[in-house]
């Protein structure tokens, strides 16, 4: 399946996905849209964050405050904040999931990546039912381990 046939068979109407992406692109995550831009994404030196964003209220409405928190407050932050959405980029999405190996699919999820080596994984399991302030707790955490 090409990028414009996916664009074509999204899940989600860009009404109900532009908020939730602008909440993240508005403190500087990048959006990547196409396979390419996540290849690419994948061979960036330093320390990546992978934001596998969605549309689920309950996982993904929590872990959106957290790494906005995150981005403003952590000390250390990653060099590269990335995001991509399940059900809206799905070409994008799909190769992202196939360098999370081997995890499963999941979303929300956040991936840190060093020198795009697979470091640490947040599975939707370890989202949901936790409050924002403990997903941002775990961030800074996990920041304080990878990033410079």
């Amino acid at each position: 399946m090409n990028y414009l046939c996916s664009k074509i068979i999204n899940m989600y109407p860009i009404e109900i996905v532009a908020p939730m992406k602008a909440e993240l692109t508005e403190v500087g995550f990048e959006e990547l849209l196409t396979p390419d831009a996540v290849d690419n994404a994948f061979q960036q030196q330093g320390t990546t964050l992978l934001f596998i964003n969605s549309v689920c209220g309950c996982a993904a409405g929590a872990a959106r405050p957290a790494l906005v928190w995150a981005a403003k407050n952590a000390p250390k932050k990653p060099d590269h904040m990335l995001t991509t959405f399940a059900g809206y980029d799905i070409d994008a999405v799909k190769t992202a999931r196939q360098h999370l190996l081997p995890y499963p699919p999941s979303s929300p999820a956040i991936a840190i990546l060093k020198d795009g080596k697979l470091v640490h994984m947040i599975e939707r399991h370890m989202i949901e039912g936790r409050p924002a302030q403990m997903i941002a707790s775990h961030l800074l955490q996990t920041f304080e381990t990878y990033c410079s």
